[in-house]
């Protein structure tokens, strides 16, 4: 079975931050755009994410999201093809 799909998302005011941040997240993400990335996490891998992203915020200033994507309904991707392996790039739509 595979691990439940999260959506990260951040608005880091700070580009330092930012970099760090993003540097972090990308370690748990399958593919991602701008500030918004797949994650597919089980529950410590979850904890792990929370972590390590969390020394680089700054609570006053910033915000970082994870919501999971339930599996109520279909996750429909529209948009190209992502390389062998990887999910569809493009946009993500939850129904």
């Amino acid at each position: 079975m595979s691990n439940p799909l999260y959506i990260a998302a951040y608005d880091i005011a700070d580009d330092r931050r930012r970099r760090r941040l993003l540097r972090a997240l990308r370690a748990f993400a399958l593919d991602g755009q701008k500030s918004a990335y797949e994650c597919p996490l089980d529950r410590q891998s979850r904890r792990d994410l929370l972590a390590a992203v969390t020394p680089h915020l700054d609570p006053e200033r910033d915000r970082f999201v994870l919501v999971r994507a339930e599996g109520r309904a279909p996750i429909r991707r529209i948009g190209r093809k992502a390389r062998e392996g990887l999910r569809p790039k493009g946009l993500l739509m939850i129904s």
